[in-house]
């Protein structure tokens, strides 16, 4: 129910209204509805947050696969993401051309697959890396030979596992690459009408450039389409990062080598001397057997020990851990 107009607001509607000031018309069409056109065979089922969202989510996953696939490739790998947008399946498959690189990714726990299509340029540089060659792309397009596609079956995994980390704030998921398919007609997982997110992916491999693009049907996000938002995506990110993140750095730190080494002694002598030194010869240390020997750790002086031996090798005792205020 409307507010009730006080009697002073009337009079001033009146006198506005016989003044001119007011027009009836333009009240009532200030009144009426907007209406908004909605295209059935094209339902709005993405939103720009959503799609914002997925942007943000394979920009992590883009920084994974640049640092990732040079280990197989040896080669500078730079991934790019160019843009993301919500179209119907059959429109991403009309513009595909055959033949063409198609990974089918089951996308447990969510129900249903995703495709991750890569170009056929990129395919060829990949094989050529694998096997020997420069990287180069081929001049002419060509069906791919079966030892070719378990080539790139063997990268396309890599890059099917490294999806896990990247959707870790929204939903742990265990994707598996479930086939590769170079027809497009041999790749519907859904209905032609269905809604799809698609992530268009720049990748760089040396000097072959060519595009990854990720299909996401809306079927297979909508179990997780609400955690799809940047405010819920960055609030799980920061509590990932000060729990799970400090776990797994301090495992990495305590796995890392470090040099250590037990300083016997110094000594100061000429150049003539030390150009004839031969076997056998003695030269004296600053330092009594009795006394204490300096550990260091890297070129810091971490530890007090004594010299000794443990079975058949030379070995130290740490009797005096050093503080860095000592």
């Amino acid at each position: 129910m409307g507010d009730v107009l006080s009697q002073n607001e009337i009079d001033s509607l009146l006198a506005a209204l016989s003044s001119g000031e007011l027009d009836v018309d333009e009240i009532k069409e200030s009144n009426e509805k907007q209406v908004k056109d909605y295209d059935f065979a094209r339902p709005s089922k993405f939103s720009k947050e959503h799609l914002r969202t997925l942007e943000i989510i394979f920009e992590h996953y883009g920084r994974l696969l640049s640092t990732n696939l040079p280990v197989y490739l040896r080669k500078n790998v730079q991934i790019e993401v160019m843009n993301s947008e919500a179209v119907t399946y059959q429109e991403f498959t009309n513009a595909l051309s055959n033949p063409v690189l198609l990974g089918i990714v089951n996308f447990a726990p969510l129900q249903g697959s995703i495709i991750i299509e890569m170009a056929t340029n990129l395919g060829y540089a990949m094989v050529d890396r694998m096997l020997g060659g420069k990287g180069e792309p081929m001049d002419k397009v060509r069906e791919f030979s079966e030892i070719e596609l378990l080539i790139i079956e063997r990268i396309m995994i890599v890059c099917v596992n490294l999806l896990h980390e990247p959707w870790q704030n929204v939903l742990s998921i265990q994707p598996r690459l479930e086939r590769i398919e170079t027809n497009s007609q041999y790749a519907q997982i859904i209905s032609p009408s269905e809604m799809i997110a698609i992530i268009t992916i720049n990748v760089r491999i040396g000097e072959v450039e060519g595009l990854m693009n990720i299909c996401l049907p809306y079927l297979v996000l909508e179990d997780v389409i609400d955690k799809l938002n940047t405010k819920y995506w960055y609030a799980n990110m920061q509590q990932y990062d000060e729990t799970d993140y400090a776990d797994v750095i301090e495992v990495l730190i305590r796995k890392a080598q470090i040099p250590i080494k037990a300083v016997l002694g110094s000594s100061t002598i000429s150049v003539s001397d030390f150009s004839m030194l031969q076997v056998g010869d003695i030269i004296r240390l600053d330092r009594n057997v009795e006394e204490e020997l300096d550990v260091y750790v890297g070129n810091l002086r971490k530890f007090s020990a004594l010299p000794g031996a443990s079975g058949d090798n030379y070995a130290v005792r740490i009797t005096e851990v050093i503080r860095e205020e000592q």
